[in-house]
């Protein structure tokens, strides 16, 4: 996430400005939304983390600390993308509902307060903890945490209650990931100069952006797969940048993208990134075992969406920092080909 400057944009809607060089500003902010008792100092104000969509700080006071998050119109990393300005309330959508689940609900932070017109979420600051990007870099899962990831998951994708509304359709923000994921990684010319992060890398993507059979079915699996409902609640970017390592277990965040759609689609992130990151082959099967699919769960769709996953992470502008190079991409790509064409049993995605 880059810096946010300390003064709007033009443009920028009047609004309150979140910004962590305005810390004075803040504290105005958050006594006027009941979020600072009386009498309540801000000490420090520090970025917190580094997401991609995003302004998020952390607020630390003479009592305690918080986490304080405002969605803009452009992605924060980004700002030549637009964005949905409202996926903040989005995601306070997808925590409201998942306050009725205490089995999901104790995986993720609490809602404090939400201000609709400034577009700002605060959230319960789930204290020490570094999220798992770590992991492109030569940390590793642990079969525990893959495990409790998994039992996460189940609860989320199987059915609540019969009363629990059904309507988190997120259609902007899906319109935005499903663009990123699935069209404009294998657009020909899509201004991301991949030869400048891998040299040889823009001319291996370009026999999977040549492959007709490759880009029909990535389109479809798009449109039918990820555009269209499903019975489940998703995450929707279940990946180790929205997972936290704190001392009480895996914790989960960012649910911005959320929606009742396919539950493939956030078993398949989750497969791709193990696969990613270089983790052991006995954890994809550890997290399956724990993971109690719904009914209707299609493992071969599941592993074609993690072909298309592996494919935008390493050729898309969604990157990751791993280390390797160009022949280890190669071989990624050339993985996801077969997963989306021959969606087979593979020996890295356990059924």
């Amino acid at each position: 996430m880059v810096d946010s400057p300390s003064l709007p944009p033009s443009g920028f809607p009047h609004t309150f400005y979140l910004s962590a060089q305005r810390p004075a500003d803040l504290a105005t902010f958050l006594t006027t939304v009941g979020q600072l008792a009386p009498g309540e100092r801000v000490l420090a104000v520090e970025r917190a983390g580094d997401g991609n969509m995003n302004c998020t700080v952390r607020v630390l006071t003479d009592r305690g600390s918080f986490i304080v998050k405002q969605s803009r119109p452009w992605v924060e990393k980004y700002p030549q993308f637009a964005a949905p300005w409202d996926r903040t309330l989005r995601e306070a959508e997808f925590y409201r509902l998942v306050s009725l689940r205490p089995e999901v609900a104790k995986f993720l932070p609490q809602i404090r307060a939400v201000d609709p017109d400034a577009r700002v979420l605060i959230l319960e600051d789930l204290g020490a903890a570094s999220d798992y990007t770590g992991v492109y870099r030569g940390d590793v899962f642990t079969r525990d945490e893959v495990q409790h990831l998994g039992r996460f998951l189940s609860a989320l994708h199987h059915p609540g209650a019969e009363e629990e509304p059904r309507d988190l359709t997120n259609r902007e923000m899906r319109q935005l990931n499903h663009a990123h994921i699935f069209e404009i990684p294998l657009q020909p010319a899509n201004g991301l100069d991949l030869d400048a992060l891998t040299p040889g890398l823009a001319q291996v993507a370009h026999s999977l952006k040549k492959d007709p059979r490759y880009c029909r079915e990535t389109a479809r699996l798009g449109r039918e797969a990820y555009l269209s409902d499903g019975p489940s609640l998703l995450h929707g970017d279940f990946f180790p940048g929205s997972l936290l390592r704190t001392p009480a277990g895996p914790r989960v965040i960012d649910p911005e993208f959320g929606f009742f759609g396919r539950p493939e689609f956030d078993a398949a992130v989750f497969l791709a990134h193990l696969t990613l990151s270089g983790q052991s082959t006995d954890l994809a099967p550890a997290w399956r075992s724990a993971y109690a699919a719904p009914s209707s769960f299609d493992d071969a769709l599941m592993r074609q969406l993690t072909g298309v996953e592996i494919m935008r992470r390493l050729i898309g502008y969604a990157q990751l920092p791993v280390g390797y190079g160009l022949a280890r991409k190669q071989e990624l790509l050339e993985l996801s080909r077969d997963l989306v064409l021959e969606p087979r049993v593979h020996p890295l995605l356990p059924v």
